[in-house]
């Protein structure tokens, strides 16, 4: 048997079925129960600062230690 039959052979079957079940457990992890709240967190995050602008970034959060200029 060849090396081309083999990878076919191999693609064709296992690695069929690690595709298929790597599918279904992303699906299952997407609709698993309590998710709902993360998944409505992530789509309406960029709408979290709409009334107001957000606040600017302090020095230990940007991890800029730069001196203002005057």
């Amino acid at each position: 048997m060849d090396r081309y039959s083999f990878l076919r052979q191999l693609a064709d079957s296992w690695v069929l079925l690690a595709l298929t079940l790597v599918f279904i457990g992303v699906v299952l992890f997407v609709w698993r129960p309590g998710s709902r709240r993360l998944h409505r967190d992530a789509a309406e995050s960029i709408f979290r600062n709409e009334t107001r602008p957000a606040p600017e970034p302090t020095e230990a959060e940007t991890g800029a230690n730069r001196k203002e200029v005057e």
